[in-house]
Parts: C-alpha cells; structure tokens; sequence
C-alpha cells in the first residue's frame, strides 16, 4: 500500500487511503517489447519514429483522438486533455500516452490516462484492446475513415479511480504526474484537496508504478 498523500496548502491533515488504490497500478500490463540497452537514445516527445532494422520506414504515433477509450460518459463528449508521444518500451515505435477525461463546464470530472500503440492489423475493425466498443458515444467499431484505431495497450490511471492529473511530463521513457484527489464526498469536486506525485516506467516487459515520497517524510 503506498503511503498517504500530502494535503495541499489549503487543508487540514486527515486520515485518508485514497490513494491506496493506486498500487493496484503498478504492473498494469506485460508486452512483447524488449528494452533496448541502457545507452539507448529516447526523445521525449517523438511523433515519428523508425521501426528496427536499416531502411525500415517511419512509423508514427497513435493519434489520441481517434481512440476508443473505455469511458463512459454518458451524453458528453470525452475531451483528451493531454498528450505525449515517445518510445515507451525501446521496440522502436512510437507510443502515446493520453490523459483523457469526460467534458465538463462546472467542477473538475475524473481523469484516465492510457498508452497507445498502433493497430496490430488482427483487427480489421479496430476498437479497444479488450474487443469492446467505448463508452464515449462514438462506438467501437472503427473510425469512419476505414482506417483502424489505435490499441490501448496499458491503463496508467482509470477515470474509476476518482483523481484527476497535472503536471503530466514524458521526458524519456518516464511518464510523470501529480495525482490529485478528495479525502472525502463533502470536498468540491472543483477543488481536491490530496497531492501525490508518481511516475511510471517500462522495466522487465511491464510499465511500473512508483509513487515519489512525501515532502517531509523519512
């Protein structure tokens, strides 16, 4: 279980485990990928990159906007409100990883973060990674232009979860974050009042979770 988060400044200490969950996050997904050695250049925000051999041709990062995300939310539209685009496990093609979260005009709705690679072709009808249809209203069953959607290939933060995110930052192969959430259902969801900073990698053919310590702790 990770440790608790840190009030933010406007906020009394209280007991919480909001942010217990999040170790469920740690290994969210194993791939075929194999990390290149540790010398291995990395861009931090690459949209192209060349798939491995000489001469191979670019291949270019998933469009987050054309994804089928397994969020439902309802009548309004899923707003992608962040977006980073790198060589996440060292195979040579680009991932992105997309914070995403249902449209609101008033308070602060809850965030999902995923990574996407391109389609694998074994579906020639795109969709999610799980075989479903979204959630969002814009079905799953392609994209209107022929062309396949990218595959959700990890679940770094499920909108379930409650947080929101900020300071979202792809420097390297590390994806970085500030998960935001409520101690309790009496907090405005305009304003969270719990702050832990996290960050997630790719290591032994899985991404992993590490949660930063707490300012002031030992």
């Amino acid at each position: 279980m990770l440790p608790l988060g840190q009030d933010l400044p406007h906020t009394h200490p209280r007991p919480v485990h909001w942010l217990a969950t999040a170790a469920a996050l740690a290994a969210v997904v194993a791939g075929a990928a194999v990390l290149q050695p540790a010398d291995a250049k990395a861009t931090t925000d690459t949209s192209t990159a060349s798939a491995p051999g000489s001469g191979a041709p670019v291949v270019k990062a998933p469009d987050p906007t054309t994804a089928d995300y397994p969020v439902d939310c309802g009548p309004a539209k899923l707003d992608v409100t962040d977006r980073a685009s790198g060589d996440l496990d060292g195979d040579g093609r680009p991932e992105t990883v997309a914070v995403v979260r249902c449209h609101s005009e008033t308070g602060t709705p809850p965030s999902g973060m995923y990574v996407l690679a391109q389609p694998d072709g074994k579906n020639s009808e795109g969709g999610n990674d799980s075989g479903t249809a979204g959630k969002d209203g814009k079905g799953g069953k392609g994209n209107g232009s022929g062309q396949e959607r990218p595959r959700i290939v990890a679940t770094f933060l499920d909108p379930k979860e409650g947080m929101s995110i900020k300071d979202f930052a792809l420097r390297g192969t590390k994806v970085s974050a500030t998960l935001l959430g409520y101690s309790s259902d009496q907090v405005a969801r305009c304003c969270p009042d719990l702050q832990r900073k996290v960050n997630w990698q790719w290591k032994d053919g899985k991404f992993v979770l590490k949660a930063l310590p707490v300012p002031g702790s030992v």
